[in-house]
């Protein structure tokens, strides 16, 4: 298929300083856990994009000196030379598919906690970070200013010398360039403090050095937040925005501009939750007015039309973007080639960078489960190995987990029947997309395995989507034919209370019950449901925020009973702030540190886990350690709602592996458990355990997952094979 021709304006080459990229399309810096010490996974993730289609490839945030050490983070580095040959094993790579190399210069200040390093950084003023906890920074006088700029100097030197073609002096997210520019943060007198021009100052220094010392053989780009969104006291695109880009852009061949602060960066990296694409668009409209360079930016872009339509109304000249590429690193070369239909689209729930926020594991993603698995298993988003035999595989339970896992069977060649009592692919999917507020964009990842499974069976005629069939039993699985059967029957909500904090029921609770529901009960609507609505929270995660909204915007009035802190992973993902605001505009009351003891028709005991009798005792030989807690209290309600703990649906596994004896005789080599079934879990979880058994199931034990490559540091191998230093070298353990 032909791609459209509006979207041929994508693929012009960009003249970007000395360089050029390819077309439009450019992975702007994100983190994946990589650095600069895991260099076979930072050149493997990225030269699968330059793969792709992407023209210009960053690393994450490259710090330019010891002083700013972000551990417990992940960060790239150009600390030394060590760096430098690390990291050129990403551009060497990114270079053999004609795409440009780009790194970004990073130096914290206060944002930058010292874990490792344990030296005190440097600042405009001296303040402590509203980021990070109890780190501050020193006021940094007029030396330590030229000093601070010679760092980014010789990054840059460094960077060059590893092969990258686009040097960023990196100043969004409140980073240091940002600091100075701010008068959020600055507060000096002197040279370098008080009007705009002075603020301004260090920044346009120090691009200008940097151009000095690389300018003619590398781009040199700045990432600008145009608007901090703190009002006057940060910056304003209109004020400061315009101004400030006027003024440096003799010193910029490309621009790179995002709004928001690091405190709250989900402005920035905009959760679909809250944001649809292109949102930042109202604030980066206006730099393309003030400079004739290339200006990109990011907003989520998945689709190819928006995307076009941004370049040719003159708003961006290059189409910048993180998740989505991570979601389909073949993005562009799908739309260069027409194949609409098979781009992996970003679901936008943040979860890949949930991981730098809980501190630098590898990158994942829930549409694209090959992300961050590139170099340590060796998977390709678009390539998998031909079958290596013919069985036919069941897979039970179309949701996130059987779906990916029947899809990649078939693109594997293998005959497959996907079973199913929904007439719908997508399990629990279905339900929260379809009810939740603000999550109907999670759907893409149901879309995608849909469409491209219905291409599969036309062209597999043997393999089969048995959807709306009946529940399949024991016996049933045992007489269907297959040779493998892969159980992916999901989980759902416990309906007795049983929770993380007690590991027991809760007495009383019962979804039985007409006045208790259980969350699938409050999608299904066949339950009458109360004015008065308390949920109980012992969920880390989305449940209960999005009940507590749902329902307060149905006009209930709603109640957290909460013990676990509510929403705790939404903090990771950049969705709890605006998530919190929205539930106080419905006003719902959330009661922290509490839980229930017991419940009755119309109320509820609860206690505080911290109150009176909560200590951890040894009572003597026989006695709990955990004295009775004495401070309870009675709270009414109309209606209750379980979220409190799911269990695996594994009853058919349970069942086929008691009856291992038959298997042989019925022609079937194993039996696999996976995704929720397993155990319940994140999306993007699920899904990996799909593509991950669909890999490796032709290994004897493929319900345990093979080992991976690993890139360890290693005592007494020399980095420099002719020094008699003990140094270090990376190796590679499990090839």
């Amino acid at each position: 298929m032909a791609r459209d021709p509006q979207h041929d304006i994508l693929f012009e080459e960009v003249p970007v300083g000395p360089k050029t990229l390819k077309n439009r399309f450019y992975q702007t810096p994100h983190c994946i856990g990589a650095g600069s010490s895991q260099p076979g996974f930072q050149a493997a993730h990225r030269s699968v994009k330059a793969e792709g289609g992407w023209a210009g490839l960053n690393t994450e945030y490259c710090s330019i000196h010891p002083s700013s050490d972000d551990v417990m983070r992940i960060s790239a580095r150009l600390w030394d030379e060590g760096d430098v040959h690390n990291l050129r094993a990403m551009t060497d790579e990114v270079h053999k598919y004609g795409s440009l190399a780009g790194v970004e210069l990073w130096y914290g200040g206060p944002h930058a906690p010292q874990m490792e390093g344990r030296q005190t950084p440097l600042g405009p003023s001296h303040y402590n970070s509203e980021f990070e906890i109890g780190t501050y920074c020193k006021e940094a006088d007029e030396d330590e200013i030229q000093l601070l700029q010679s760092w980014y100097v010789e990054a840059a030197k460094r960077a060059r010398d590893a092969g990258f073609d686009i040097v960023y002096v990196y100043g969004a997210h409140s980073y240091m360039p940002l600091q100075f520019l701010s008068p959020y943060y600055n507060k000096r007198t002197d040279a370098y403090g008080g009007s705009f021009e002075n603020r301004a100052r260090f920044w346009y220094e120090t691009l200008e050095k940097v151009r000095e010392a690389v300018g003619g053989e590398c781009t040199i780009a700045t990432r600008f937040a145009v608007d901090s969104l703190y009002g006057e006291e940060g910056i304003e695109v209109e004020r400061d925005g315009m101004k400030f880009v006027e003024l440096v852009d003799p010193f910029v061949d490309l621009w790179d501009v995002n709004i928001g602060d690091l405190a709250e960066w989900g402005e920035d990296a905009g959760p679909s939750r809250f944001y649809r694409q292109g949102h930042q668009l109202p604030w980066q409209k206006y730099i393309k007015q003030v400079t004739g360079k290339p200006v990109l930016g990011v907003g989520r872009f998945t689709d190819a039309t928006k995307m076009a339509e941004v370049i040719r109304n003159g708003q961006l000249d290059i189409i910048g973007a993180a998740r989505p590429s991570i979601a389909d690193p073949f993005l562009p070369k799908k739309i260069e080639e027409g194949r609409y239909e098979d781009i992996r689209t970003c679901i936008g729930n943040n979860v890949c960078l949930s991981r730098w926020e809980i501190g630098g594991p590898p990158m994942v993603c829930s549409q694209n489960a090959t992300a961050g698995e590139e170099f340590r298993r060796g998977w390709h988003p678009e390539r998998v190995p031909e079958a290596e035999s013919d069985d036919a595989i069941l897979v039970v339970g179309a949701g996130p987990a059987g779906s990916e896992c029947a899809r990649v069977l078939m693109e594997r060649g293998y005959v497959v029947h996907l079973y199913d009592q929904d007439e719908k692919i997508g399990g629990h999917l279905n339900a929260i997309t379809e009810n939740l507020p603000g999550l109907a964009e999670w759907s893409y990842h149901r879309d995608y395995r849909e469409t491209q499974l219905q291409k599969l069976v036309k062209k597999q005629k043997d393999s089969q989507l048995a959807l709306g069939a009946n529940p399949l039993d024991a016996d049933s699985a045992l007489n269907y034919g297959a040779d493998k059967i892969v159980v992916a029957t999901g989980s759902s909500w416990n309906t007795d209370g049983t929770n993380a904090l007690t590991h027991e029921p809760i007495p009383g609770a019962d979804a039985s019950l007409p006045h208790i529901l259980t969350p699938e009960q409050v999608f299904a609507g066949n339950k009458s449901i109360g004015k008065r609505v308390t949920i109980l929270n012992a969920d880390t995660y989305y449940m209960t925020p999005s009940l507590a909204e749902l329902l307060a915007s149905r006009g209930h009035e709603v109640t957290v009973l909460d013990g676990v802190g509510m929403g705790t992973y939404m903090e990771f993902t950049l969705e709890l702030p605006n998530q919190l605001r929205r539930l106080h505009e419905l006003e719902v009351e959330v009661i922290p540190e509490s839980w229930c003891s017991r419940v009755e028709e119309g109320r509820l005991e609860y206690y505080n886990l911290y109150g009176e009798g909560s200590k951890r005792e040894y009572k003597g030989p026989g006695q709990s350690p955990r004295a009775p807690n004495q401070s309870h209290q009675w709270h009414e309600f109309d209606s209750l709602v379980l979220v409190t703990g799911k269990h695996s649906h594994n009853d058919l596994y349970r069942r086929l592996k008691a009856r291992k004896s038959e298997w042989e005789s019925n022609g079937i080599k194993d039996v696999y458990l996976i995704g929720d079934a397993l155990a319940p879990k994140m999306l993007a979880d699920a899904t990996f355990d799909g593509q991950r058994l669909a890999r490796e199931i032709e290994q004897p034990n493929a319900q345990w997952p093979l080992p991976f490559r690993r890139e360890v540091a290693v005592h007494g191998h020399p980095f420099n094979p002719e020094s008699t230093r003990p140094d270090y070298k990376i190796v590679y353990q499990g090839d």
